[in-house]
């Protein structure tokens, strides 16, 4: 059950499996795991079982097949599925069921993907470090269950690393992908900023008021291994509505195929975000072995960049989105000034151009995504700077891949953030491929982790 979703897509396709042999597998393998972790934590067994054998007869028809034709995967508990809950994990919402499909869903199914259940988030997807809820309960990290996965996509990237899906989707505004994701071991893609539609990324009630202030919150995929991040990106990025009608999406092909032909600018560590001596060694041993297949390394922040401020931004800036849902106030307290507002928005735009500016120079940046491995609940770590390194792509709309890099002594997955030009999320995620094979990639956790 430890196959990338694009893997199973293949053996599906070889007739190696069958959809609803594979799905039915997967179910099992919730049956017995799941119950440890509380990852998943909605399940579609006679819809998808019907789905998947409906997609075998699609492939003994001789129909044209999507790329993840068959593949069983989960979503996120933001999004709405047809026909099932979508709570946020507030149980205010448990008898809300979705009628229709969220675009990336509607999309992977279009895809070919089969949808077998949901994933855990915390309450209102409002925690980055846990994930956990007064409906559903507490996930548990597959590495060590007394750690935490991360939040808010922690029930995603937990039941990735322990093999309960193929793939999954998530959101990220404060790193809500790659923070779990890093914690688990697992891949994570947020792309460019606006380029995956949001429709159906909702709490249950009336819809929010249109608005462009979505500008830093994205939704994008989780697996185990950068080609499906790929893959997914693929099947569910675009326009739609009115825009789709003016344009259409295609990606930007990879700058390189090759590591030695990637010029690699790199911080590994900084005051505000002090680093764990195991990311740091990780991380700097990463970067040796990328010198050692031949690629460039440019140490040092873009200039025209402060981090500091870059920070200070980001954190108005996800308060002004919260301010903007929540009919203008922040924690309940009227929001800043006018003069604060075009400030931040004109910190933020710099940032942009700063960040456009050193592409032109690097091909992609390497730095943390969190300061250390996963936490245990209130081990004392500084959850209020933990968001610093996943601030840096956010601000200026910037694609961004956590990318799984090795394992600590004490047995815990470690990680690297790989931030790419805007717009161009397949040269991040093709750095991040060819790294796995020098740097490691998804690992299994181990049997002896109580997920045997």
């Amino acid at each position: 059950m430890f196959y990338s979703a694009t893997e199973a897509a293949e053996l599906i396709r070889r007739k190696e499996i069958s959809s609803r042999e594979l799905t039915e597998s997967l179910f099992a393998r919730i049956n017995a795991v799941n119950p440890e972790l509380n990852a998943v934590v909605q399940l579609r067994r006679a819809q998808a079982l019907q789905e998947a054998a409906a997609a075998d007869q699609a492939m003994a028809r001789g129909d044209e097949l999507g790329p993840l034709h068959g593949v069983p995967i989960t979503i996120k508990d933001c999004f709405n599925v047809a026909g099932s809950p979508t709570t946020w994990g507030n149980p205010a919402f448990t008898g809300h069921v979705a009628d229709t499909d969220a675009t990336v869903v509607r999309r992977l199914k279009e895809g070919g993907a089969i949808v077998v259940g949901k994933t855990n988030v915390p309450f209102m997807l409002a925690d980055y470090t846990h994930t956990a809820n007064d409906l559903y309960g507490l996930t548990r990290n597959p590495w060590d269950t007394t750690r935490t996965p991360g939040g808010s996509s922690g029930g995603a990237a937990a039941a990735l690393a322990a093999g309960l899906t193929f793939l999954d989707y998530g959101t990220d505004l404060v790193g809500s992908i790659r923070i779990p994701a890093s914690f688990c071991g697992v891949y994570g893609l947020k792309p460019s900023t606006g380029i995956v539609p949001l429709t159906g990324f909702q709490p249950p009630g009336p819809p929010a008021p249109p608005s462009d202030m979505t500008y830093m919150s994205a939704a994008g995929p989780l697996s185990r291994s950068a080609g499906d991040l790929r893959t997914a990106l693929a099947v569910t990025a675009g326009p739609e509505g009115q825009a789709a009608k003016a344009y259409s999406w295609r990606p930007a092909p990879p700058r390189h195929t090759q590591l030695k032909e990637f010029r690699v600018g790199f911080v590994l560590d900084h005051d505000q975000g002090p680093v764990s001596s195991e990311v740091s060694a990780q991380l700097s041993d990463t970067v040796d072995a990328l010198s050692r297949a031949g690629a460039t390394l440019v140490e040092g922040w873009p200039k025209g960049i402060d981090p500091v401020r870059s920070a200070e931004s980001f954190g108005f800036h996800v308060g002004l989105y919260f301010a903007f849902i929540e009919g203008g106030q922040d924690g309940g307290r009227d929001f800043a000034p006018l003069s604060a507002a075009i400030e931040h928005e004109t910190r933020r735009m710099a940032a942009r151009q700063a960040w456009n500016d050193h592409f032109a120079d690097v091909d992609v940046f390497l730095c943390p995504t969190t300061a250390t491995p996963a936490i245990r609940p209130g081990d004392g770590t500084d959850v209020e700077r933990m968001p610093f390194w996943i601030t840096h792509a956010s601000l200026p709309g910037l694609p961004a891949v956590d990318a799984p890099i090795g394992i600590t002594p004490g047995g815990l997955p470690l990680s690297a953030q790989i931030v790419g030009p805007l717009y161009e999320d397949d040269t991040a995620i093709t750095f991040a491929e060819l790294l796995s094979e020098i740097a490691g990639g998804y690992t299994q956790p181990p049997p002896d982790s109580d997920l045997r």
